[in-house]
């Protein structure tokens, strides 16, 4: 061992070794401190000499203790509990226990203190030859001590990292790429339209290139197809209306606005609009303050979902225009839907910032409350992504939009939400809506400082997959195309996004304040294909179809106004 070092040279002075035992005071105080077992060592005064004194028994000189020393411990570095002079286990307390250098090097407290004290003033660290002292012992107090090799770990972590940048960025090119090819679907197909009818027409003689390029080009600045002006529905003369929706079993428009006869029948409630003859028909008085949110489900079964600033939402029925179900939230409610994959199931936004999850079997009150992750704004908008067996985003779940961001709400089960934050900019989204085919939301932004108009920007969906069983996939959202209208936007203007009349291509459409029109935008290529004037600023959008013709409804505070698709 190397402690016997000294006292070899003791024995021996006449070998030429410079370590000698001082008899110093500095050094009978190190002895003192070390302890009596520390300071036991037996000097032999007569060392055995002759033919029995083997080569096994022999006092090696101190540099071959140093290089066997730094041998040894290359070789026992990895397993972290032995000490590289010794090479016996340290120990958590008496003469062996855990020590460090300045350098940071392991030592057991004998062995270093007994080794700087035979290098003297020209000690140093038996692993990394920095210069070391006695003082510079530190003691450590460590039950166990055991370094783990991490590097592969971590340099695994980031080719991990970077192979997830490279994923997000080819499914951002992938959604462009994808709606892209729709738009170019949707154009090949309206060409070979065309060429047939042409065909038809000249009984199976081919045009000439003049015809063919006046008929397959669309004009300037306007494309092939668009929808064009159709009628004008007054909805209340006195204005007040809020939002729409569409009822496809009785295929009428549903218009919230004020009662009519507040005289004899106080509150608000919704007006019917045929599309058969495009004509208003007949009021349903419903709530009793301003209605926020107009929701049906995919049951055909005409059950309106109402919520409205009276602090209920209620269920009625357009068959006989009764209200047959009424909750109360004990708050304002902003927005409804339903639940797309469980139709018993329906939810309120409220003023708080909460989402209400109600049960329609359960008459009581709400059987869930989804609270908000952040701040306590008023959810202006819900929307429910149905599953989907998509690669990219096959889960559904509640998109709650409110002034502050959007949350996503993945229903795991029956009963259980598990909560997505979605990165959107921390203030002034006024709407959000889904195309659930395509797993897009349109998001929208009201003017600011660093934007001065209003912006719509369309979101692909995505999924981050599980890595291991401790984390759990993530939800999110990533923009493919941004829209911008006007530099006005002082009303919550419910937008839309939806499938191309055409079977191929999305559009975006969204009410600009500043003009008084309906935007309509290609979300392939993000050009602006129409702007739909309108007396008064547009509140809310609503895409429907009727016999195969295609229409577009958008509305005022007073009007509805209908175009339809040629």
């Amino acid at each position: 061992f190397l402690l016997r070092a000294p006292a070899a040279t003791v024995a021996e002075p006449e070998s030429g070794s410079t370590t000698e035992v001082s008899d110093s005071d500095e050094e009978d105080e190190a002895e003192a401190e070390e302890g009596a077992p520390a300071v036991a060592l037996p000097v032999d005064p007569a060392p055995p000499t002759g033919p029995h004194l083997s080569a096994s028994t022999q006092h090696p000189q101190p540099q071959d203790l140093v290089s066997a020393s730094i041998q040894s411990s290359h070789s026992e570095e990895g397993e972290g509990d032995t000490c590289t002079i010794c090479f016996e286990s340290w120990t958590t307390a008496g003469e062996h226990r855990l020590s460090a250098l300045r350098c940071g090097h392991l030592f057991g407290y004998t062995c270093i203190q007994r080794w700087l004290k035979a290098q003297g003033t020209a000690a140093k660290c038996p692993q990394c030859n920095k210069k070391a002292k006695r003082s510079d012992i530190v003691l450590l107090y460590a039950p166990k001590l055991r370094a783990l090799d991490n590097s592969e770990q971590e340099s695994l972590k980031k080719s991990l990292e970077r192979e997830q940048s490279l994923r997000i960025k080819a499914e951002l090119e992938s959604a462009k790429c994808k709606l892209q090819l729709q738009t170019v679907n949707s154009q090949y197909g309206q060409v070979q339209q065309e060429l047939a009818l042409m065909a038809q027409a000249g009984r199976g003689s081919f045009p000439s290139s003049s015809s063919l390029s006046s008929s397959s080009s669309p004009p300037s600045g306007r494309p092939r197809s668009s929808y064009s002006f159709y009628k004008a529905v007054l909805v209340s003369q006195a204005g007040g209306c809020r939002v729409l929706s569409y009822c496809e079993p009785l295929s009428c428009l549903l218009a919230s606005q004020p009662s009519p006869q507040a005289t004899l029948v106080p509150g608000c409630g919704v007006k019917k609009v045929s599309v058969v003859n495009m004509k208003a028909s007949q009021y349903v008085p419903i709530h009793s303050k301003q209605i926020r949110g107009l929701s049906f489900n995919r049951q055909n079964d005409s059950l309106l979902l109402s919520a409205a600033l009276d602090n209920t939402i209620k269920l009625t029925s357009l068959l006989t225009n009764t209200v047959v179900q009424t909750y109360n939230t004990g708050k304002p409610v902003w927005s409804c839907c339903w639940c797309l994959d469980n139709s018993n199931y329906v939810y309120a936004g409220l003023s708080n910032g909460s989402v209400l999850v109600y049960d329609t079997r359960d008459t009581s009150t709400h059987v869930q409350e989804l609270e908000p992750l952040r701040s306590r704004c008023p959810v202006a908008s819900l929307c429910y992504v149905p599953r989907a067996a998509s690669s990219s985003f096959p889960c559904g779940g509640l998109i709650a939009g409110s002034l502050e961001g959007g949350c996503f709400w993945e229903q795991v089960s029956e009963t259980a939400y598990r909560p997505h934050v979605l990165p959107l900019e921390t203030a002034g989204c006024t709407d959000i809506q889904v195309e659930a085919e395509s797993r897009h939301c349109l998001v929208t932004y009201r003017p600011g400082r660093s934007n001065p108009s209003l912006r719509c920007v369309l979101m692909a969906l995505n999924r981050t997959p599980q890595q291991d069983s401790s984390q759990l996939p993530s939800c999110s959202c990533s923009p493919v195309q941004t829209f911008s209208a006007g530099s006005s936007c002082k009303l919550l203007t419910k937008n839309a996004v939806f499938r191309s009349p055409d079977g191929g291509g999305t559009l975006v459409c969204a009410g600009d304040e500043a003009s008084n029109s309906t935007m309509v935008w290609d979300a392939g290529s993000g050009s602006l294909l129409q702007k739909l004037p309108a007396d008064l600023p547009v509140l809310d959008i609503s895409p429907f179809s009727v016999n195969g013709d295609h229409f577009l409804a958008s509305l005022t505070e007073k009007m509805l106004k209908l175009y339809r698709w040629e």
